[in-house]
């Protein structure tokens, strides 16, 4: 089944892979898939809900910091109830989030499957001396690429990472 997967996105995506450059077709990959995701995690979630809880756990953390250095036994308890509350509906918010993984998730390893196809052992990006991000990547991938080359595995992280802060501030995702 997977065959036929792969088969169908070199239908769609082989001639944009035949006739550009790897570090163009893995950037616009980067920038859809990560935009994508975003888009997906924002319906999903209840962005609200995670900025008052984000804003309660840094409260809840000075009143715990205030107890502890007080050495008030009944603040202490008051911040640690605070805190378990804390706890219990920061736990109904992952939940809430695994849905947005789940969903993204067989995205993300069929259409790197695919990629890998192409590009295993390709240098998207070179720098001018060994790099330690470039490193990891090529460590976790176990590549053959050199510590001043990355691959289309790590140049698609960094390329969704920058499409997603950006993407996540114009969405005001906090």
């Amino acid at each position: 089944m997977i065959d036929a997967i792969y088969e169908f996105l070199d239908k769609i995506f082989g001639p944009f892979i035949l006739n550009y450059h790897p570090i163009w077709v893995i950037t616009v990959a980067g920038a859809i898939i990560g935009g994508f995701y975003n888009l997906i995690y924002y319906f999903f979630t209840d962005i609200e809900k995670q900025k008052k809880l984000q804003k309660l756990a840094k409260e809840v953390q000075k009143e715990m910091m205030e107890a502890q250095k007080s050495g008030d036994e009944k603040k202490l308890r008051k911040a640690q109830q605070k805190q378990m509350e804390l706890m219990k509906m920061q736990s109904e918010l992952m939940q809430q989030q695994m849905v947005p993984m789940l969903l993204t998730m067989p995205i993300f390893w069929i259409f790197f499957g695919w990629l890998r196809r192409w590009y295993v052992e390709v240098a998207i990006a070179k720098a001018p001396f060994n790099f330690f991000v470039f490193d990891f990547f090529h460590r976790w991938q176990h590549s053959a690429l050199p510590p001043s080359e990355l691959g289309y595995l790590g140049w698609y992280f960094l390329t969704s990472y920058a499409v997603g802060m950006i993407l996540r501030k114009l969405l005001d995702m906090g």
